[in-house]
């Protein structure tokens, strides 16, 4: 079979996540800037050859001084590290919307294998030709695997940040090929 170029549609995907603040509520963060491409044979989804960047400088938590620490070296190092990578290795269909993405996740020049919970939300012709599908891709990393360190404690002992840090994906893409794509 033939590779079957997928394209983000970026306008209609976003990149978050979320973290444990005090440990008594979450924080939601995002990134603005990001891309990712996807190749299949043909239609095979288990075939899947995924990559996906963001732009660490895009960060944002709807607070700036939060944000431009994110940006520090105690945390992503936005000035030496600007991109945050991930490159899939194999995806395993569970069912027929539920798959189990594997890969590597890197921040900060380091690398650290990664299953990501995918739900396929279908396929289809948009009015205007193109054909899209859409995926939610959730997951949970350790920051500090990534040498993501900062940390603090409240009076009582308890974190201020929790090392770990869910993630949450939606995207859409466009196959290659379509009209007008």
């Amino acid at each position: 079979m033939a590779n079957t170029k997928w394209n983000l549609d970026a306008a209609h995907s976003e990149v978050q996540f979320k973290v444990r603040h005090m440990m008594i509520t979450n924080v939601t963060g995002s990134f603005s800037k990001f891309d990712a491409t996807v190749e299949t044979d043909g239609d095979d989804l288990t075939t899947v050859k995924a990559t996906f960047t963001a732009d660490v400088d895009s960060i944002s938590t709807n607070n700036e001084q939060r944000d431009n620490h994110l940006k520090s070296p105690d945390f992503f190092d936005a000035t030496n590290h600007p991109q945050l990578k991930f490159e899939s290795t194999s995806m395993e269909k569970v069912d027929e919307e539920n798959y189990k993405l594997h890969g590597n996740v890197t921040m900060r020049s380091t690398t650290h294998p990664i299953t990501l919970d995918v739900e396929y939300g279908g396929s289809l012709k948009d009015p205007y030709g193109y054909i899209r599908a859409g995926f939610t891709i959730t997951g949970k990393i350790n920051r500090k695997e990534f040498g993501l360190n900062w940390s603090a404690l409240t009076e009582a002992g308890g974190l201020v940040v929790s090392d770990d840090v869910k993630i949450h994906v939606s995207v859409e893409f466009i196959k290659e090929g379509s009209p007008a794509a």
